[in-house]
């Protein structure tokens, strides 16, 4: 009788063969699908960290609005002011408020400064609109671009902002606020802001988060004596 011949037959090694690519395909379709859903998921964490974080500085910066009347009301740029117009897509906003931070205690510095919110088209993208939020390192009555101020992005490629404020004689919201003009709310602040960031998620559809802040201080700060 012949010997039995030891080893595999080309039929079986390429069976084996067709099933490792079939099972590493597999692997390699899980491993994929995987890091997709990871990067997804940072994605929409990072963006959702962003907007709340620019959500929490704006309602902090409104919460602190301030009004002042031991001025010259006279000046064309008062230092204490809140002047909100609605613009498409983000509204202009300038407001005096006591969010400023001091961070050494000698550094012969206030709370007090005037924030602007403003769109900034991006550096790198034309075609991305950032919003930006201006601080003034002093109050004074000078047109706002002579005055020295710091910069900070708060939400990269911004779709809309939307800016209401609660007028507490009128009982209504509305979308345009000016202390400086005499028909306009001179001498007093909204009840409370309604801010609404309107964003593209990762997935290209619109995020948006709303949030309100009660400003503490409607009616302008009097020193003067009586």
């Amino acid at each position: 009788m012949k010997k039995a011949q030891a080893g595999l037959t080309l039929l079986e090694v390429m069976i084996a063969l067709a099933i490792m690519a079939m099972m590493m395909a597999l692997a390699w379709t899980t491993i994929r699908n995987t890091q997709e859903a990871r990067t997804s998921v940072e994605s929409f964490e990072e963006r959702n960290h962003e907007l709340r974080s620019a959500m929490a500085r704006v309602v902090a910066d409104f919460e602190t609005a301030y009004l002042s009347r031991n001025e010259d009301m006279t000046q064309a740029h008062p230092r204490t002011m809140m002047i909100v117009k609605p613009e498409e897509p983000i509204p202009s906003v300038r407001f005096s408020t006591l969010s400023h931070r001091v961070l050494w205690a000698d550094a012969k510095e206030s709370e007090q400064t005037v924030i602007e919110y403003l769109p900034f088209v991006d550096k790198d993208n034309s075609n991305k609109i950032n919003w930006v939020r201006r601080e003034q390192r002093r109050e004074s009555n000078q047109p706002p671009e002579l005055e020295a101020s710091e910069y900070d992005v708060l939400v990269t490629d911004i779709t809309m902002v939307k800016i209401e404020l609660f007028n507490w004689k009128t009982l209504e919201w509305v979308d345009n606020w000016n202390t400086t003009q005499a028909d306009g709310q001179r001498g007093m602040l909204p009840y409370r802001v309604r801010i609404t960031i309107t964003v593209k998620g990762p997935d290209g559809k619109d995020v948006k988060l709303t949030s309100q802040a009660r400003i503490l201080m409607q009616e302008a700060l009097n020193f003067s004596p009586t």
